[in-house]
């Protein structure tokens, strides 16, 4: 379990009998799937977005000691919101009484002054901070206060990816190929800054929206990633990180239907998803694209995600980063094999991107592209370009993808030999056996 800053939350159930492992395993699960419904579900009801989400804490906390005593109760997530809803309303009658005492200190104050705010909401039923009605708008706001312009587009990103993706600091610091106590720092930098502004919690004015959708966009498009293809652990796929990401941006595109941007990543997330359940075999194993049954695919997918990226083409402004993603996933999607997909176009689009978005990472897809068009020695040229200027340091992706082109060009050892490295670096346990496998096959 992680806290609302991405550091670890020690529990006494790691190592206790199972029922304190079942109560454990529960909270996980719980906080896991519906992390953002709950923070944002309490940041509505309290107006702060902080004490939010330390109370969404201490109920997990509370939760971890109650459930392992009398078992997970029947409601799960009405359990802790209203665990944390006692908690804000307590958090909030220590705040008004600590207002008192200043204000005797003080002396006469005029009238207001004696208060910071921090009264207790009204008294009234014990209903729980939840409508259902409100679940997309409530996650939604929470987006956009973490992605406020008042903080570094870095600190969007981490806090984002924290309280609504769900991640955990060591994932976003290797989505972002950034030391951990870096991304902690952003995450408690980034909290104060939302609190010392004064950033209420609600969806801002559509001018606003605009502003910051770059923000919400890339948060939303590093989860999708994070959940198509894990950063670490022994699972390649997270698809409740990959289908949160993916409702949210339906959600979004209802919201700014004008945006061809918004539409742009939601095509990718869907063709992207579509592939899914050929991506895997039965007992997890990772199923390399030219090996996947195809027929496989999830056609509703496509259809949905060829639906959105024209709607971004009717739009009429040309398309962008992610548009351009889309178009390369559709090239994919429409082909029959791996043989049969239209690699030049591929090419151009990743030459366009790069144009748009440039990234080591675009540059290094190109060239894969580049080979499959029937250039590898090209293609390795470009990713020894790729290697002396030092970029993508420390990542499996570029001695993955060299090992790959010296095979096609017939030079086994060499191959071998950057495929291990490449197992070596890689964090996730089922990219790594296949690069070991691939590997062993050089001899």
């Amino acid at each position: 379990m992680a806290r609302a800053d991405g550091s670890a939350l020690s529990t006494p159930a790691d190592d206790g009998p199972p029922v304190a492992e079942s109560a454990r395993r529960a909270v996980e699960a719980v906080w896991r799937i519906e992390s953002a419904r709950i923070v944002g579900a309490l940041a509505r009801f309290t107006g702060d977005f902080a004490l939010a989400e330390d109370v969404a804490q201490e109920a997990l906390a509370e939760a971890l000691v109650t459930w392992s005593r009398d078992g997970a109760p029947a409601s799960p997530v009405g359990w802790l919101l209203a665990t944390a809803r006692r908690r804000a309303i307590d958090a909030f009658r220590r705040r008004a009484a600590r207002d008192e005492r200043y204000a005797l200190l003080a002396g006469r104050l005029g009238e207001g002054e004696a208060v910071t705010g921090g009264s207790a909401p009204p008294d009234g039923p014990d209903e729980l901070p939840w409508d259902p009605d409100r679940v997309d708008d409530d996650v939604l706001a929470l987006m956009f206060v973490a992605c406020h312009p008042v903080l570094s587009p870095e600190a969007r990103v981490a806090l984002t990816l924290r309280v609504v993706g769900g991640l955990s600091s060591e994932e976003i610091a290797r989505a972002f190929l950034v030391p951990v106590p870096t991304v902690q720092a952003r995450i408690t930098r980034a909290k104060k800054t939302i609190a010392a502004a004064g950033v209420p919690f609600e969806l801002p004015p559509a001018d606003e929206r605009r502003e910051r959708l770059g923000g919400v966009l890339s948060v939303l498009y590093v989860v999708f990633t994070e959940g198509s293809t894990a950063t670490s652990g022994d699972a390649l796929l997270r698809p409740d990180l990959a289908y949160e990401a993916i409702r949210l941006a339906r959600t979004l595109a209802a919201l700014l239907p004008d945006e061809p941007e918004v539409f742009g990543l939601l095509a990718l997330c869907e063709l992207t998803a579509a592939r899914f359940p050929a991506r895997t075999g039965p007992d997890g194993e990772p199923v390399l694209l030219e090996d996947q049954d195809r027929r496989r695919w999830d056609r509703s997918a496509i259809r949905r995600g060829l639906a959105a990226l024209g709607r971004t083409a009717t739009l009429g402004r040309g398309l962008g980063p992610y548009g351009l993603q889309a178009s390369i996933a559709a090239c994919h999607a429409s082909a029959q094999s791996v043989a049969e997909t239209d690699w030049e176009r591929i090419v151009l689009l990743y030459e366009a991107l790069g144009r748009v978005a440039p990234s080591p990472v675009v540059e290094l897809n190109r060239a894969v592209a580049v080979a499959m068009a029937g250039e590898p020695e090209q293609a390795l040229a470009q990713v020894d370009e790729l290697l002396v200027a030092g970029r993508l340091a420390g990542s499996h992706l570029l001695p993955s993808v060299r090992g790959e082109l010296l095979v096609r060009l017939g030079r086994p050892a060499e191959a071998r030999s950057e495929l291990e490295l490449a197992a070596r670096l890689c964090r996730n346990e089922r990219e790594r056996s296949v690069l070991l496998r691939k590997a062993a096959a050089l001899g």
